[in-house]
């Protein structure tokens, strides 16, 4: 029998109240599954919804109707399995490397030798050994999200939701990132929905790339990304068959943020 989906969002909405006493709808009819050890991407419109949807995954905001499920089960608070990477670095300035990269396990009451062995492990799959005494302010852009990934993984998470986590990084930086992520990932087997704005970045990394419609977010379609594994992304955006499914996804999401632009202009007026 094949085992159930790591995450599915099935019919999902959500609606909320806006400030000003306005109802807003987020999501709208929102179906996704993602499957154990996959990764999927998802775009979209600025606005469009894409945080909402991790926030529901994590059980940080909850359905106004439609269900989450994870590995089979609804969602139902914060789920400890769910690792989360942010935009910004969510390291403690205050903390050494090795610090930050230990408090995970420190606070699932893993002993304290055993999670700085673990944390040193990670630092050094990383490519930051000998940096562990290092202050979050005295590292590059680039190394500051390798310590992030290694505080994430060294969870062990099942599921991995990552919200633009290498936005604010240079172009050269970013590739560098995402081979580590993908290095990883491979090892960890977890299953990753990565939100970006970034076409290429998505195609680069997932299995699966999800299209959402100007907001409310629903699915407009889901393109498999065929590209063999392992990649290498720094020359695979050379590859004619990269080229041609970037072609065809964004001629697909081109329609969304074109009439999310217009909607935005529309409101301002």
């Amino acid at each position: 029998m094949q085992s159930e989906p790591a995450i599915q969002l099935i019919n999902v909405s959500r609606r909320f109240v806006t400030p000003d006493g306005k109802s807003m709808t987020a999501l709208r009819d929102f179906n996704m599954s993602v499957a154990r050890g996959e990764f999927v991407a998802v775009v979209g419109p600025t606005g469009c919804g894409k945080s909402t949807t991790l926030n529901l995954i994590t059980g940080l905001a909850t359905p106004s109707s439609g269900e989450v499920r994870i590995n089979g089960r609804a969602v139902n608070g914060i789920d400890p399995s769910i690792g989360f990477a942010f935009q910004t670095d969510a390291l403690f300035p205050w903390r050494s490397v090795i610090d930050n990269v230990a408090a995970g396990p420190l606070f699932r009451s893993v002993p304290r030798k055993q999670a700085y062995e673990k944390a040193r492990l990670w630092l050094d799959r990383v490519n930051l050994g000998g940096h562990e005494s290092k202050f979050p302010h005295q590292l590059s852009g680039g190394m500051r999200k390798r310590v992030s990934l290694a505080q994430t993984f060294i969870n062990e998470p099942e599921i991995l939701l990552m919200d633009e986590p290498f936005s604010a990084l240079d172009v050269q930086t970013r590739v560098l990132m995402h081979e580590e992520l993908l290095k990883l990932w491979s090892q960890a087997r977890a299953s990753v929905v990565f939100v970006t704005h970034d076409l290429e970045e998505a195609i680069a990394l997932a299995d699966k790339v999800y299209v959402l419609t100007a907001g409310p977010a629903a699915v407009k379609s889901v393109y498999p990304v065929s590209l063999p594994r392992p990649r290498v992304v720094s020359e695979i955006r050379y590859e004619r068959a990269f080229i041609d499914i970037s072609h065809t996804i964004w001629e697909d999401l081109r329609d969304e943020v074109q009439r999310s632009a217009v909607r935005e202009e529309a409101s301002i007026a």
